[in-house]
């Protein structure tokens, strides 16, 4: 089994707050900024098997979420490949996988199953989570997510990541699959920000969650990075940075940026709507909001924001 570790939102951002207070004499953001981009920022293309074309994304909802949390994660999804949505757009954001090796990438939703009993219990393993992935089924072309409600701790949980994607193998093959967890009980300032103060850091007022869920909308945010990485990265040998074990990938090489401007600890210059003071920069289908982080752009070879 190939797993592999994508979500340091919050941690890598907060690794760079603590080096700016290391340096008394940081005067500016922009001073931050130059330390990050030092370092070159080249996805590599390591010649392995991407995801293109109509790629099916089956759910496994474990534990207790609601018909109102359901329904935000399925808009999101259907609103990846659909152009009925105002721009800045989920979909726009989306279309920049298709600048990557394989061109155009729509996302359908697939196989939804629901367990509400808690089958493996309320903790889970790294291996349970690729059991439990598996029973959505298809792997041609296909996806497997799990997402586990606030109840639910899993191994490595807020200590070294918000989720994960790796591949597995069941009766059927060989399949990708990825794992998001709901941290408003256990972690939202480690794997909900910038909808909750970090636990490190300037505490600045947070950000006002689009759906008015801040464990849900930062499921989006996480889900947004490991669908990418899933599709750009599936097996370990897709577009990467770093050791294959712990790789730079489409959006996690891109940690905290959310509209132009971003430094370590703010997001970026993103929009908000004058009703309900919520923060977003992509709109998506049945009105919904949604802020998504920036993702890599092969063509610039930049993080690329939508705002």
């Amino acid at each position: 089994m190939a797993s592999v570790s994508n979500l340091f939102i919050i941690f890598s951002s907060l690794l760079l707050l603590s080096l700016s207070l290391l340096n008394t004499c940081l005067a500016t953001s922009r001073t931050l900024s130059a330390l990050v981009e030092q370092q070159p920022l080249v996805l590599q293309y390591h010649n392995g098997p991407l995801l293109n074309g109509n790629v099916s994304v089956n759910l496994v909802w474990y534990g207790n979420f609601s018909p109102a949390q359901r329904s935000i994660i399925v808009d999101f999804l259907n609103s990846l490949s659909s152009d009925k949505a105002p721009k800045p757009s989920v979909s726009s954001w989306w279309q920049t996988t298709e600048a990557y090796k394989g061109g155009r990438r729509s996302v359908v939703v697939g196989n939804q199953i629901v367990d509400e009993k808690y089958l493996l219990g309320k903790l889970l393993t790294a291996e349970q989570l690729i059991a439990l992935s598996s029973k959505a089924g298809g792997i041609n072309n296909a996806v497997n997510v799990l997402l586990t409600s606030a109840d639910v701790a899993v191994d490595g949980f807020c200590m070294s990541r918000c989720g994960t994607h790796g591949s597995g193998q069941n009766k059927n093959g060989k399949f990708a699959y990825a794992w998001v967890g709901n941290s408003m009980s256990q972690c939202p300032g480690q794997c909900a920000w910038p909808f909750h103060q970090p636990i490190y850091g300037p505490q600045t007022p947070p950000l006002v969650a689009p759906n008015g869920d801040v464990g849900v909308d930062g499921m989006i945010i996480n889900l947004a990075t490991v669908l990418a990485g899933m599709v750009t990265n599936p097996f370990n040998n897709g577009y990467f940075q770093g050791p294959a074990d712990a790789p730079l990938e489409a959006v996690s090489a891109c940690t905290g940026i959310f509209g132009k401007g971003a430094y370590p600890g703010y997001p970026g210059e993103v929009l908000v709507d004058k009703t309900t003071g919520a923060s977003y920069n992509a709109n998506g289908l049945n009105g919904r909001k949604y802020l998504l982080p920036a993702m890599w752009d092969p063509r610039t070879n930049k993080c690329k924001t939508l705002v």
